[in-house]
């Protein structure tokens, strides 16, 4: 699915839409249709694919459901696809490439869940009417029977389409109970389409929210990184918060609308967080790309670390004093839990703990060498950090705003010219691990790791050295400590 926000649109322009995709991959469908037709199945254009045609953003992505069992499909597609899988076959589903078009075709199914087990059983149905009716939402209950075109929406589904609303096909409870997950994919289609959601539909949510802790982690995180990674994750991520499912699957964020101190003299922390994952994602075009989830995911849990760390002192103040290293930890551990790879934990974790380093910059006090460091420790996510430090200035006052983004764009500055006389981004020392053992006349260990990292050291402290200096700096270092 497209990641630009959806349109209004009218069912006449629904149809019209739908019309026009269906005609563009009329070769595909007719054919594959034919083929079923003729060994006396039935198949049909079902749910995401039907769902994209008619907003207009069809991608190359199929999925067909078939009264043909996995076998029996295998057969037919086997002469006409360029290629075949098998994988999803334990589901009823036959995977082929055709072209340009990638094809799912699943046998007609139920799939329920019990309430102790994380994995679905899975049952083969008799009829397009069954299957539709088990899928999630209404605007991924429709179909398009193949060869003949004829449209299927048994539940309203083009209707809710049009007003931008999220339903169930059934009562929520049983969709929900056959498989808790589509709770959370309320909540992402929510942030993806800018859709409301209905109330029955929340109030099941709200009520059912604990069942979503027999699913798995991974399942979980899939879910969360396409919320994140949409284009109204405020949408979905408040939808989680108020139903509480967000307690489950990821409780930093609800913990963040602290309780107000009867002088109100700390900001609303949970919407300050929101604000910033807004203004955050007005900055992504820095990175050059789409939609940048470990830039998101920082934002959301920048000041995770808050709640651990409030202290009231005297005069009604209120202190966080740090709340960056504890954040850090708690993203770690909360990111580790949804089973995220080692690269996204350390790069989310790193931009959580260096999101108030720029706060000691002043009106720029900083010498040289802190502009060094403050790159070195960034490291390849300095670019991010430039965004998170700029998007975490939520305040009203205009003027202090400005402050602020001057002073950031004058580090900015300085950044980029230290970058260019110094190369910051792979700062060494200026001798390396060979050069140190042969000037010191010492085999490979603990002094040479001290002597490089004394280097390191000099080298961010006084920028680059000559190989004499260094040197002269090594052998003072070694004597002194000797």
């Amino acid at each position: 699915m497209s990641d630009a926000a959806l349109p209004p649109l009218t069912i006449v322009e629904i149809q019209r839409r739908v019309g026009a995709e269906l005609d563009r991959i009329g070769s595909v469908i007719d054919e594959l249709g034919a083929l079923f037709a003729q060994a006396g199945e039935e198949l049909a254009l079902v749910g995401g694919p039907v769902r994209d045609a008619m907003i207009g953003r069809l991608q190359n992505d199929l999925d067909f459901a078939t009264s043909a069992r996995p076998e029996a499909t295998e057969r037919l597609v086997s002469g006409w696809a360029d290629a075949v899988w098998d994988m999803g076959r334990d589901f009823g589903t036959i995977g082929c490439r055709k072209g340009p078009w990638q094809v799912e075709i699943t046998t007609y199914r139920s799939e329920t869940y019990d309430p102790t087990s994380r994995k679905p059983d899975v049952d083969f149905g008799d009829s397009l009417a069954g299957d539709l009716g088990r899928r999630d939402f209404t605007i991924n209950a429709m179909a398009v029977g193949v060869p003949g075109r004829e449209f299927v929406d048994l539940f309203g589904g083009i209707v809710d389409l049009a007003e931008r609303v999220l339903r169930t096909p059934g009562k929520p409870e049983d969709s929900f109970s056959d498989d808790p997950l589509r709770m959370m994919r309320a909540a992402r289609f929510a942030a993806q389409l800018g859709f409301s959601v209905a109330p029955d539909v929340v109030e099941a949510m709200t009520e059912m929210a604990g069942r979503i802790e027999i699913i798995s982690a991974e399942r979980i995180r899939d879910e969360l990184v396409k919320l994140v990674c949409a284009p109204h994750p405020r949408l979905g991520l408040t939808l989680l918060v108020e139903t509480g499912l967000a307690d489950h699957v990821l409780p930093e964020l609800p913990a963040l609308a602290l309780e107000r101190d009867e002088h109100h003299r700390h900001k609303d922390v949970y919407e300050h967080t929101l604000t910033v994952l807004e203004q955050s994602i007005d900055l992504e075009h820095r990175l050059g790309g789409g939609p940048d989830f470990v830039s998101r995911f920082a934002a959301l849990m920048h000041d995770v670390g808050k709640p651990k760390t409030r202290r009231f002192e005297e005069g009604g103040i209120v202190t966080f004093h740090h709340h960056d290293v504890v954040g850090a930890k708690l993203t770690r551990k909360r990111m580790q839990a949804l089973r995220f790879s080692k690269a996204e934990i350390d790069a989310v974790a790193t931009l959580v703990e260096l999101h108030l380093r720029f706060h000691g910059y002043g009106s720029g006090e900083w010498t040289d060498s802190a502009v060094r460091r403050y790159v070195r420790d960034a490291g390849d996510q300095l670019e991010r950090l430039h965004i998170l430090t700029r998007a975490d200035c939520t305040t009203r006052n205009q003027r202090k705003a400005d402050r602020l983004r001057r002073t950031y764009d004058s580090l900015e500055e300085r950044i980029a010219r230290l970058s260019e006389q110094e190369e910051l981004a792979s700062i060494r020392p200026d001798l390396d691990g060979n050069q140190i053992m042969e000037i010191l006349g010492v085999g490979p260990g603990r002094d040479v790791g001290a002597a490089y990292k004394f280097l390191l050291e000099l080298r961010m402290d006084e920028g680059p050295q000559t190989p004499d200096e260094a040197e002269a700096a090594l052998r003072a270092w070694w004597a002194e400590r000797s």
